[in-house]
């Protein structure tokens, strides 16, 4: 992406009533009808998973994992038993993973990411059963997979475009993620990824950081980079902030940040985020850069970003694309946004074409019984 100021900010603890709180110490043509059970539909604590007034079909690529046979529990019954070095282990195992903690709602702190071991499962599935809160304490990353890092392994000589492993998260919530330590994969305040395929459903992200400045970082909740094929990261039924003190974060896009990856938001709702870099990408001069895309920050060539029945409202920016940044530097990529809506989305310049969305003026854009105001 190549296109034409730090604010002070104040990120309010997320203040959830949790029973339990434990620390560890060291795009498809395939379009079913398909009902998604969502158990964070209506939760004890937080900003609900999804826009409740999205009813978009969903595909079957973008279905629940079926996790009824787990290849990994973590804990046994109590929530003693759920430590972050178990959740460590079990997704360095991959597999089909839930958790075992009691009836109630918990929240397991992290002190470091659980990192996905590349050779050890084509699939991480990663289920929360809605009780289940990953939060990085305000100190670290949570989940981390990255094909072409050697430390989690190499599995094929072309590391940017393999299958596997395919990433799941699933009823779930991530919250006071902190990436702003990491110095080599930078961004993504909750979660990383590159390589294989990617997907969440029913799950939500509150108060997650990266870095706050600089052009080209940023995914306060998420940053993804080389999907398989060039295939979409699906996000489904899931919130990113959702409500005012519950927000993610970074230099540009404050929950979804990516590089060359294209998007398929369902029935999700992104609000109270911030992008809060200064002077955009290339950083104008006297800059550190950054303060792009409020809720996604889409940079690469050719993509799809695909918006169906979600709500995009309240994020905020200071340099471009208060709701979406969306720029192809080959001009080859496009963006759907079908029964959506899109408005009161705060502060930026450079659209051309629709408020709060910065694009290429000829960039293509189909809108289908949306709003964007």
């Amino acid at each position: 992406m190549k296109t034409p100021n730090i604010l002070a900010f104040k990120i309010g603890l997320l203040a959830l009533t949790i029973i339990s709180f434990y620390n560890c110490s060291s795009d498809s043509d395939d379009v079913s009808n398909i009902e998604i059970h969502n158990p964070l539909s209506n939760p004890e604590n937080g900003p609900a998973a999804g826009n409740p007034n999205g009813n978009f079909s969903i595909p079957s690529e973008a279905n629940l994992e079926d996790v009824a046979n787990p290849d990994n529990v973590i804990g046994n019954g109590t929530p003693e038993s759920c430590t972050c070095e178990a959740v460590v282990e079990a997704v360095a195992k991959g597999g089909k993973i839930v958790f075992d903690c009691g009836p109630d709602p918990i929240t397991i702190t992290m002190d470091k990411p659980a990192k996905v071991v590349n050779n050890s499962s084509d699939e991480v599935v990663i289920d929360g059963g809605g009780l289940v809160t990953l939060s990085g304490g305000g100190e670290t990353r949570i989940l981390y997979m990255n094909t072409c890092d050697p430390n989690q392994k190499w599995t094929t000589d072309h590391c940017q475009n393999q299958d596997h492993p395919k990433l799941t998260v699933q009823n779930i919530t991530f919250a006071d993620g902190n990436s702003t330590n990491e110095t080599e994969y930078i961004g993504g305040g909750a979660i990383w990824v590159r390589g294989g395929q990617f997907k969440v459903i029913n799950s939500r992200f509150f108060n997650n950081i990266c870095q706050g400045t600089g052009p080209d970082v940023g995914g306060g909740a998420i940053r993804v980079f080389s999907q398989y094929n060039n295939q979409p990261v699906y996000v489904v039924n899931s919130t990113f902030g959702g409500a005012p003190d519950y927000g993610n974060v970074g230099s540009n896009g404050g929950a979804l940040s990516s590089i060359g990856v294209s998007w398929t938001i369902i029935n999700s709702t992104l609000s109270h985020n911030k992008a809060i870099g200064n002077g955009g990408n290339p950083q104008q001069s006297g800059t550190p850069g950054g303060g792009s895309g409020g809720a996604v920050y889409n940079d690469g060539n050719t993509m799809t970003l695909n918006i169906k029945g979600s709500l995009i409202t309240d994020n905020e920016v200071n340099a471009f694309g208060s709701s979406l940044f969306f720029v192809s530097n080959d001009h080859s990529g496009n963006i759907v946004i079908e029964d959506s809506t899109i408005k009161d989305n705060i502060g930026g310049s450079w659209y051309p074409v629709y408020p709060s969305i910065s694009m290429h003026d000829d960039t293509p854009i189909q809108v289908t019984n949306s709003i964007i105001e």
